[in-house]
Formats: C-alpha cells, sequence, structure tokens
C-alpha cells in the first residue's frame, strides 16, 4: 500500500482518538460542573450534533481498519495479525456504543436522572469512555504497526 495512504488513514484515525480525548478532557467534566436542568438543556440542544459528529468519526475509523484487514488477507500479509488487532479493538468500540453508550445517551435525551443519579450516571459515562479511548488507542497503535510492516516487506522486496 502506498506510504501516503497509511499517513492519511493514520492521521484520520488520530483525529478521531483526539477528539474522543478531548470529549473526555473538556465535554465530560463541563457536563458534570452543570446543573441537571442545564445539562439536560445542553444535551437537546448539542446531543444530535454531538453524536453525528462522532458516528461519523467512529465508522470511518473502523472502515479503515476493515479495509487494511481486507488487503492484509487478500495479499496474505504478514501483517495481518497487526490488522487483525486493530480491527478487533475497533470493532469494540461500536460494541461497547451498543452496549452502554446507546441507551444511555437516550436517557439523557429523555431527561430520564434525577440530580444524584445523573451526576452517577455520568461519572460511569466516563468510565466506559476512557474504556472507549483505551480500545481506540490499541487500535491505532496496532494499525501503524500493521502499516510499518508493510512498509518494511515493500522495502525489502
Amino acid at each position: 500500500m502506498n506510504r501516503i495512504l497509511h499517513f492519511i488513514s493514520i492521521a484520520i484515525f488520530s483525529i478521531f482518538l483526539g477528539s474522543q480525548i478531548t470529549e473526555g478532557i473538556l465535554l465530560v467534566p463541563y457536563w458534570k460542573s452543570l446543573t441537571t436542568s442545564a445539562f439536560y438543556q445542553y444535551y437537546s440542544d448539542f446531543g444530535p450534533s454531538i453524536g453525528k459528529f462522532y458516528t461519523t468519526l467512529t465508522i470511518i475509523s473502523v472502515l479503515i481498519t476493515l479495509s487494511v484487514f481486507c488487503f492484509c488477507a487478500i495479499k496474505k500479509s504478514s501483517a495481518l495479525k497487526y490488522a487483525s488487532l486493530s480491527t478487533f479493538f475497533s470493532l469494540l468500540v461500536i460494541l461497547l456504543f451498543y452496549v452502554y453508550f446507546k441507551e444511555v445517551n437516550q436517557q439523557f435525551y429523555l431527561s430520564a436522572f434525577n440530580e444524584k443519579q445523573l451526576q452517577v450516571e455520568l461519572n460511569n459515562w466516563s468510565n466506559w469512555h476512557w474504556l472507549r479511548v483505551l480500545c481506540e488507542v490499541l487500535s491505532l497503535v496496532f494499525l501503524t504497526l500493521t502499516f510499518n510492516n508493510l512498509n518494511h516487506k515493500t522495502e525489502i522486496n
């Protein structure tokens, strides 16, 4: 595969990861600082656009890892082991969304939690979010190793 394509793929995935880290460092503490009514108003106003933003980046990032996995499988590359791990962790990010985030985010839209419940749930949300970020970091590391392996094999041949 072309080095420029590798660079673009890693850059896009890194933007996704960076945006998730930013969400964890900036948005979540901000949400925790809001009163319950202010949080629900904020989430009502900005939740849909935040959701679209992260959905788009997540889909693109997973498609990158899946595409690289398919390329490595077709080429029977030794990089397939790294591509498999990268894809596994990127798919785990989607699985975590369906296991936890989808339902809780819907509850935020419905203003379903009282003040105490909301603070507990925002703490839980933060913990799950950092688990998701860890999966993204691992996916990016293995994606980088995949490209490194592919580039190394190209230079030897």
